[in-house]
């Protein structure tokens, strides 16, 4: 796989832009269509909400598709399909992005999309009350009315975390979202929505000089406002084992999750690293441990998985960070048997480390992996956009797979011993008695 060269340019709004052109070997080796990846990244996500007011940076995000200064609602949706593209956008603990992939000769297109709503949104009262229906019924779709919705990701930290910023519901409480006002949506474009909050990323099949062209052209009149210094969301560790309960109406087992505190991605990558590489170790595929152990051997689960982030992949957020381990169990197993279970692996890792064997194949399987994802243009798009956001280093996505590589057994071990029972969280999530009788409410 031959690694894009990287180009940067920071405009005089503040906009930082990073360009990755396919080389011409690259594109030759992968087969690569003529297709670029656009994608804005802004410096804002669940922490960043206000109280009283959860959910809406995922709100906001929603917002962002409903019109803009020159166009009319639903246009960025006729024009990107019209030039046979893909779109969308997604909210995460410390980013909001926003992406499509077209044909390369639309690229233009894309630019003046993404350049015209960072200008300015249609915020409008109803435009608001419509996306607040609409995100309400995709919670009701995705955690109230679905088996183990919310679950790790919004249930779990409440038990972990302490401060509102960690703790909260990202997809936010009714009342809260009912509550919206268009002044409080114009304040947070106001605040985080600054060209020099945000980082546009181009990648594919692009001539770097001409997209820096279109860049300022499109970019380069958007108004420059004050960018805010981005508060600490630092909290203490945990100084003892935190347990919580939760009742779920449709999930038909029991599960257990477990929520472990992480280094800091940023300032301590490496050791953050050797959590994934643990992670793998511990639930990647049927040669793992966990599984083998708690799956095939004991049968104590249905299903187990461990991984860093809580929304699902590594390296998605800044500290703090989880650690978080799932398991769906019968009710006779409990989940006192799989806690159990769990450190017992975890101790013998910590004593004994890895094997060689076992650390060669999660490597193998993880950048193997890396590799296929940036073999689509959109991920390698995301990817370097938030790499370069959080990270101030797009190049990181390049160098992932040597610095996993690297990872030694010693390293492992470390990271096993530090996810203590002392210092961690522990939900227990129960079917509700009459859960068998099914049903959404």
């Amino acid at each position: 796989m031959v690694e894009p060269q990287l180009h940067r340019v920071t405009l005089p709004n503040g906009l930082r832009v990073v360009l990755a052109p396919d080389s011409a070997e690259g594109a030759a080796e992968a087969g690569r269509a003529p297709v670029v990846g656009v994608s804005v990244h802004y410096d804002v996500g669940f922490r960043s909400e206000p109280e009283g007011r959860t959910g809406f940076a995922h709100l906001f995000e929603h917002l962002m598709f409903q019109g803009s200064e020159s166009l009319e609602k639903l246009a960025h949706f006729r024009h990107v399909q019209g030039s046979g593209g893909t779109f969308n956008g997604s909210t995460h603990q410390d980013y909001t992005d926003y992406y499509q992939v077209l044909p390369s000769a639309a690229l233009e297109r894309a630019l003046f999309l993404e350049a015209d709503r960072m200008r300015a949104p249609k915020i409008t009262e109803e435009n608001l009350r419509n996306q607040v229906d609409v995100v309400k019924e995709e919670i009701r779709l995705n955690v109230l009315n679905r088996p183990y919705g919310g679950f790790p990701w919004i249930l779990l930290p409440p038990v972990l975390y302490s401060t509102f910023a960690n703790a909260h519901n990202g997809y936010g409480d009714f009342t809260d979202l009912e509550d919206a006002t268009v002044d409080d949506c114009a304040a947070f474009f106001d605040t985080f929505y600054a060209p020099g909050n945000a980082v546009l990323t181009v990648a594919g099949d692009i001539d770097v000089e001409r997209t820096t062209e279109l860049v300022h052209k499109h970019f380069g009149d958007v108004p420059a406002r004050e960018v805010r210094p981005r508060p600490s969301f630092a909290e203490p560790h945990p100084s003892g084992e935190l347990r919580g309960r939760h009742e779920d109406p449709h999930a038909p087992l029991p599960a257990v999750a477990l929520g472990y505190r992480l280094p800091d991605p940023v300032g301590d990558l490496d050791a953050y690293l050797a959590n994934v590489v643990l992670a793998a170790i511990l639930s990647d595929g049927d040669a793992s441990r966990l599984q083998q152990r708690m799956l095939h051997q004991e049968s104590l689960v249905v299903d187990v998985h461990a991984g860093c982030g809580l929304m699902g992949a590594p390296l998605d957020a800044r500290d703090p960070d989880s650690f978080t381990l799932t398991a769906i169990h019968t009710p006779e197993v409990g989940a006192d048997r799989v806690i159990a279970a769990v450190d017992e692996e975890l101790d013998k890792l910590a004593t004994d480390g890895p094997t060689e064997d076992e650390l060669a194949r999660v490597t193998a399987r993880w950048s193997a992996g890396l590799y296929r994802e940036h073999d689509r243009v959109i991920s390698r798009t995301l990817d370097l956009g938030s790499a370069e956001l959080l990270h101030g280093r797009a190049e990181l996505i390049s160098e992932l797979p040597r610095r996993v590589a690297e990872i030694s057994a010693e390293d492992v071990s470390a990271a096993a011993k530090a996810l203590r029972p002392d210092a961690r969280a522990v939900l227990e999530l129960e079917p509700a008695s009459d859960a068998s009788a099914g049903g959404a409410a």
